[in-house]
């Protein structure tokens, strides 16, 4: 039997979701809408005289190498599921930093030649390192409640059966955290290509030579930098394009797997 809420006053349920469908649409709507409007005009950095080019911004954007080397520097950032803030960033550059940090001192006295300012490969993996170190804890509470909340009855009887410790976790703690898993897959994959920009911003500035500027650094740095606002907007239209795909992609195939 289904239980429904009836209201006596008919306006009261619109009124209650009134606040939120606003906030909504003030911030998620309407930004979204004027990216996509501004995306298919060039427009000079101070306003005025917009002149339509319907796709041009979006064929310049894919013919630019350096908008194709920032979208294989975000792919290689997916894979460790970096979700950090700037303060991470900070942390992580001054253990890091090639006068003062005690990392780099150690690394240089067993022969390795380690600075991450001229040397764009050595950049990337400070990047990804400091970003993946900031999700560790986050990952860890919930997998910890995930295993936490299967029931210990479950495994104890796989035991009496005969289960050893690899069948038990395939066959029952596995399927079991698949849940938790999934919901983490989506939040890591999705704040990976915003969340890194704290760490870029405060540790490499994108460089050396581009090496970490990600798509949305690149945004950035041409929308505020290089004033070109037509172009940046194409580019956050693609993001979120990108963002959109990754996770319908995900609840479409990758959620069939998933036990609840």
């Amino acid at each position: 039997m289904i239980k429904r809420v009836i209201f006596r006053a008919k306006l009261l349920p619109y009124l209650l979701v009134a606040p939120q469908i606003a906030i909504t649409l003030i911030f998620f709507i309407w930004p979204a809408a004027q990216a996509v409007k501004q995306s298919v005009f060039i427009e000079g950095p101070f306003g005025g005289n917009a002149q339509f080019v319907w796709l041009e911004n979006f064929t310049a954007l894919f013919s630019d190498p350096n908008y194709l080397h920032s979208a294989r520097v975000t792919v290689v950032l997916v894979w460790p599921y970096a979700v950090a803030p700037a303060v991470a960033g900070v942390l992580w550059g001054f253990m890091f930093n090639p006068s003062v940090g005690i990392f780099s001192y150690l690394l240089n006295h067993y022969g390795y030649d380690w600075n991450y300012v001229l040397n764009g490969g050595q950049a990337l993996f400070l990047v990804i390192a400091a970003a993946t170190w900031n999700q560790i804890s986050y990952n860890f509470l919930f997998f910890l409640a995930g295993l936490q909340s299967i029931p210990k009855s479950l495994i104890e009887a796989a035991a009496i059966d005969g289960a050893g410790p690899g069948r038990r976790f395939w066959t029952i703690i596995l399927p079991l955290l698949s849940p938790t898993a999934f919901f983490l897959l989506v939040v890591n994959v999705v704040h990976a290509f915003f969340q890194t920009f704290g760490i870029i911003h405060a540790v490499t500035q994108g460089g050396p030579a581009k090496a970490t500027e990600i798509l949305v650094f690149k945004v950035y740095n041409d929308g505020f930098r290089g004033l070109d606002l037509g172009g940046s907007a194409a580019q956050s239209v693609v993001l979120m394009a990108i963002v959109i795909g990754l996770t319908v992609i995900q609840f479409r195939y990758i959620e069939r797997k998933v036990h609840y």
